[in-house]
């Protein structure tokens, strides 16, 4: 199987911070380290939804102030620009009017960009991330990996933002080679260490292994990265029986891992909205930052839709 990766995923050139007003900092502070880590440019975007709206002084008639709404939301915006400036990083603020979650996808489309860094907010009263649905929207459908810094991520500013060790959410699925390919690129450009870990549900314990030992297993998960790949980092493979979110985040904490990283195939929407959904649990109580692969980025590395095993229903960091 023939998996395609872009180098710019791994060695982004252009990155897009997608901000609000006020900005997210923390997510802000590991978009510029990684804008400086990279020598890459960073994109500050920001959507807005909220018109000025003015009155005429002839006709006493409102309308709505397209240029005046820009020229406010870039003024909110120059100040974190001017830091990325004084970083040494290349700049650009783009604002526009219209949902965010369309604008970022549409400036996907018109421009070259390998990542995107966004942030999230504490769950709110209905268990639900604030920035949802913007950020559900984009986990789907964005053609790049998305950097996501959740509400319990720790500060990076205390280890100059290293990543030191990877952890990699798999499964049998076929996506697992683009995804477990993917985080040994990332750990080999950070010379870092990657963990691979997958688990099995104690009720579908029996028909995954069907016979087979957990050696096997980890040597069946040790084989999704290239023997290239595997050759240049340091690898370690954990599969164990138990809650995919519980083990993910158990580990996250065990490892110390400072990026970990999802796909995502063939979820339902009542996961999408729900507390039920692996990504949305991680992304809520992770420590550290989470790293997406939507399906339409898994399609984009050459992968059919996904094919699920009778018994193992999910890939870990399915929405």
């Amino acid at each position: 199987m023939a998996i395609v990766m872009k180098p710019g995923w791994s060695k982004p050139s252009t990155i897009l911070f997608a901000s609000e007003i006020p900005a997210n900092e923390k997510a802000f502070a590991f978009a510029l380290a990684q804008a400086a880590e990279f020598s890459a440019n960073l994109i500050i975007f920001h959507a807005y939804d909220t018109l000025v709206v003015a009155a005429s002084e002839t006709s006493g008639i409102r309308y709505y102030d397209y240029a005046a709404a820009a020229r406010a939301e870039m003024q909110h915006l120059e100040p974190l620009a001017q830091r990325v400036r004084d970083a040494g990083v290349q700049c650009e603020v783009i604002v526009r009017p219209g949902l965010a979650a369309d604008q970022i996808l549409a400036l996907l489309r018109e421009r070259e960009i390998d990542r995107i860094v966004m942030g999230t907010h504490s769950p709110g009263p209905i268990g639900k991330l604030l920035v949802g649905s913007v950020a559900e929207a984009v986990l789907r459908t964005a053609k790049v990996p998305v950097f996501i810094v959740g509400p319990e991520v720790v500060d990076g500013t205390y280890r100059k933002f290293a990543t030191r060790t990877v952890l990699c959410a798999v499964s049998l699925l076929e996506a697992s080679h683009a995804v477990a390919r993917f985080a040994a690129e990332l750990a080999a450009q950070h010379q870092a260490r990657l963990v691979l870990q997958h688990v099995i549900r104690p009720q579908e314990r029996q028909d995954i292994l069907a016979g087979r030992s957990i050696e096997q297993i980890e040597a069946d998960v040790l084989a999704l990265v290239p023997p290239e790949l595997r050759a240049a980092i340091t690898l370690q493979t954990i599969v164990v029986p138990g809650d995919p979110t519980e083990e993910l985040l158990y580990q996250g904490r065990a490892q110390q891992a400072d990026l970990i990283v999802l796909g995502a195939q063939g979820a339902s929407t009542f996961a999408a909205i729900t507390r039920h959904g692996v990504v949305y649990k991680v992304l809520a109580h992770s420590h550290c930052p989470v790293m997406t692969m939507s399906p339409a980025l898994l399609a984009e590395c050459g992968l059919s839709a996904a094919k699920h095993h009778p018994a193992e229903v999910y890939l870990a960091g399915v929405f």
